[in-house]
């Protein structure tokens, strides 16, 4: 039987969230981002959703302990009883010993780490050609679209639009931040878990194959 606990790890770009949508659809199985639970937590005026908004509009960093606490709230829901997909969490050694508490108190088994490796000039490469429509808001990439000045999804032309964190010495930024706090916290799972190492620079369906035939061997 498949592990159906995942923590997806990579660096921004490597792919982790459109990984974590395709096999939380096979695995059927919650795709828990922490972005999308943290806006959700906001929209819904739930108590650490609160506090978390003040923060934000402060300009601040949620702390740990209120993701923890969202995190936590979405774990022990129905939703995540046949297990979840965690994508962006745990980002920091603190983050991943709170998360630690929470995996115990579930009683479940602990997560299989997916990590997906992509060399850094590949993701500044592929972050650069990213857009997004200002028209409907689909991100897409201009080497894999057949229209570069049209939107595949709502047919909208010259809409597309680049992030700022998808400029070149943003995603630089981005990518020392992640090795200097994010790395260490897979030193941490070393001891503690499987860890799955995934070659993401590969084509999406490659990319989903691979992660499936080894999370197949390590059920095995």
């Amino acid at each position: 039987m498949l592990k159906k606990q995942i923590i997806m790890f990579g660096a921004p770009g490597a792919g982790k969230g459109t990984q974590a949508k395709i096999l939380a659809g096979k695995l059927n199985v919650p795709h828990i981002s922490t972005g999308d639970i943290l806006r959700n937590a906001v929209a819904q005026k739930t108590e650490l959703g609160l506090k978390a908004k003040e923060i934000m509009e402060k300009g601040e960093l949620v702390p740990d302990e209120i993701m923890v606490g969202i995190v936590k709230n979405v774990l022990f829901s129905d939703s995540c009883k046949e297990g979840y997909i965690l994508d962006g969490f745990p980002r920091t050694l603190n983050q991943a010993k709170l998360l630690d508490e929470i995996i115990e108190q579930l009683n479940n088994g602990y997560p299989v780490i997916i990590k997906l490796l992509v060399d850094d000039e590949v993701i500044i490469q592929r972050l650069s050609m990213r857009r997004v429509c200002k028209v409907c808001g689909t991100i897409v990439n201009l080497n894999q679209i057949e229209n570069p000045n049209k939107c595949p999804n709502c047919g909208a032309e010259n809409s597309f639009v680049k992030r700022d964190d998808d400029k070149e010495e943003v995603i630089r930024r981005r990518l020392r931040v992640y090795h200097e706090t994010t790395q260490p916290v897979l030193e941490y799972y070393k001891n503690k878990t499987e860890i799955i190492v995934v070659d993401g620079a590969q084509p999406v369906d490659n990319v989903t194959e691979n992660i499936l035939k080894k999370l197949d061997h390590s059920a095995g």
